[in-house]
C-alpha cells in the first residue's frame, strides 16, 4: 500500500505543475457546473416542472444584492482607473503561478504606468490626426458656402457640426464667435494650438486678412485646404511605408515569448530556468534590457522619419506673404 502511494506521489510531480493547474480548472468548472449556474439545465427544469415547482434542487444559489453592487462598482473603479493596462496585472499573476515566482507579477505592476503612456500616445496621435483632418474639412467647407453666396459668419455656422467637434472647447469657441459676432480670427488662433490642429492658424490669418485688408476669403480658404490635405496625404503615405518596419519590429519583440511557449510544450520547463537560476534570472534581466533597447531604437527610428516627412511652414512656402492675401498686397 505504501509502495502505491509513493507511486501516485512520484507520478503527480512527474506531471508537473500545468497538469496540477489545469485539474484545479477543472474541478473549478465541476463546482460551477453543480451550483446550477447551467442555464441550459434550469430552464429544462422549469419546462418539466408546468405549472408546478420546478424539478430539481431548488434555486441555485446567487450572491446578496449588496455583495454584486459592491463587486460590480469595485470593478469599474478599477477599469476607470486602469483602464486596458489593467490586464498587465492578471497576466502577471498567471504566469507567476505557472512560474511559482513573485517577480512575473512585480513585473506586472511596474508594466502598467509603461503601457498605459503608450496607449495614451496612442490616443494622442489618433486624436492629432482626427483634428488633422477636421481643419482640412472645416477650411473646404467654409470656403465652398462662401463661394455659394453666404456672409463669413454664417458660412462657418453652415459647417458640420461634427467637425468642429473634434476641437472640443475650441470648436465651440469658434462656434459662438461666428454666431454673435466675436472675433472669429482669435478663436481660429486658438483652436490652433491643438496638437494636430495647426493648420487652423493659415484659415485664422486669412480671415484676419479678409477682415481688415478685403482679401478674398473663399480664394484663401482654398488654398489652405488644399495645402493642408496635401501635406496630410503625404503624411499618411510616409506613415504606410512605415508600417512595415514596424511590423517587423514587433514580430522580433514577440520572438521571446514564443520561444517560451515552444519550450514549454517541449517540457524544458524555461520559465524554472528564467525564475529558479541564477545563470536564466542573468539570461532575463539581460534579455529585457536590450529587448527595451531594440524598441526604443525602432520608435526613435520612426519619430525622426515622421519628423523629417512634416513640412516646414516658412516664408518661402507663401511667398512671404498670407497664403489668402492678393499677390502685391504686404500682410500685417
Amino acid at each position: 500500500m505504501t509502495g502505491a502511494v509513493t507511486t501516485a506521489a512520484a507520478g503527480a510531480e512527474a506531471t508537473g505543475t500545468p497538469a496540477v493547474y489545469a485539474a484545479m480548472v477543472c474541478a473549478g468548472a465541476a463546482v460551477w457546473l453543480m451550483t446550477g449556474r447551467n442555464g441550459g439545465a434550469q430552464r429544462a427544469r422549469l419546462l418539466l416542472a408546468g405549472e408546478g415547482e420546478p424539478v430539481g434542487r431548488g434555486r441555485p444559489f446567487a450572491p446578496p444584492v449588496r455583495w454584486r453592487k459592491a463587486t460590480d462598482r469595485a470593478r469599474r473603479q478599477l477599469a476607470a482607473r486602469l483602464g486596458p493596462a489593467g490586464w498587465c496585472l492578471p497576466a502577471g499573476m498567471l504566469v507567476a503561478l505557472l512560474g511559482q515566482s513573485w517577480i512575473p507579477l512585480a513585473a506586472g505592476f511596474l508594466a502598467v504606468p509603461a503601457v498605459r503612456g503608450w496607449l495614451g500616445r496612442r490616443s494622442a496621435d489618433r486624436l492629432a490626426r482626427s483634428r488633422e483632418a477636421a481643419a482640412v474639412e472645416l477650411c473646404a467647407s467654409v470656403a465652398g458656402e462662401l463661394r455659394a453666396g453666404r456672409q463669413p459668419g454664417a458660412a462657418v455656422l453652415a459647417a458640420d457640426r461634427a467637425v468642429l467637434e473634434r476641437f472640443g472647447d475650441a470648436g465651440a469657441a469658434v462656434l459662438a464667435a461666428a454666431r454673435f459676432g466675436g472675433d472669429v480670427a482669435a478663436a481660429l488662433r486658438e483652436a490652433a494650438t491643438l496638437p494636430g490642429a495647426g493648420g487652423l492658424s493659415g484659415a485664422a490669418a486669412c480671415w484676419q486678412v479678409a477682415v481688415d485688408g478685403g482679401a478674398g476669403l473663399a480664394d484663401g480658404l482654398g488654398r489652405v485646404a488644399a495645402s493642408l490635405r496635401a501635406g496630410q496625404e503625404q503624411r499618411e503615405e510616409l506613415r504606410a511605408q512605415l508600417a512595415g518596419p514596424r511590423s517587423t519590429a514587433l514580430v522580433l519583440a514577440l520572438l521571446p515569448v514564443f520561444g517560451l511557449v515552444l519550450g514549454s510544450a517541449m517540457e524544458a520547463d524555461p520559465l524554472e530556468i528564467l525564475l529558479h537560476t541564477p545563470a536564466g534570472f542573468a539570461c532575463l534581466v539581460v534579455g529585457l534590457a536590450l529587448e527595451w533597447a531594440g524598441l526604443a531604437w525602432v520608435a526613435r527610428i520612426v519619430r525622426s522619419a515622421e519628423g523629417a516627412g512634416r513640412p516646414r511652414r516658412t516664408a518661402a512656402t507663401t511667398g512671404g506673404r498670407p497664403p489668402c492675401a492678393p499677390v502685391g498686397s504686404r500682410s500685417r
